[in-house]
């Protein structure tokens, strides 16, 4: 797990820092660094506007006396994808706005369910209590 994380913040920036230089290339310094200021700006509404969605339905679920685990799961999502945002750079407002955007999301939920029941099923997976 150490080693997975050290991969994700040693190979992201690297990334990063090769689209900045490239789109630099293309469009001039001036111009990427108002492209990006944009998408933030944008991204931000997005977060904003999706985030009060999601917790009108969270409310919703709650009053009418249910768990709303679907929309727990879209929250984090949208919370993950405003501070993906937030960072500097194509490659994680990509990511970020990915995440934005209702669709994709659903997407990823599906994913999640796939990948929790294929561990579960495994036995990789173990839920300990420190309840007692």
């Amino acid at each position: 797990m150490l080693f997975r994380l050290f991969l994700v913040f040693s190979i992201v920036p690297i990334i990063e820092i090769w689209l900045l230089i490239k789109v630099g290339r293309v469009i001039g310094p001036l111009p990427t660094v108002a492209t990006l200021l944009v998408i933030s700006m944008v991204g931000a509404w997005l977060t904003r506007s999706q985030g009060f969605r999601i917790i009108v339905a969270i409310r919703d679920e709650l009053a009418a006396g249910r768990v709303p685990a679907a929309h727990l799961l879209d929250g984090a999502f949208i919370l993950a994808g405003g501070i993906l945002l937030l960072t500097p750079g194509f490659f994680t407002d990509f990511i970020g706005l990915f995440m934005l955007v209702p669709l994709s999301r659903a997407a990823l939920k599906r994913w999640l369910k796939t990948w929790l029941e294929r561990r579960f099923l495994q036995g990789n997976i173990v839920i300990q209590s420190r309840w007692r």
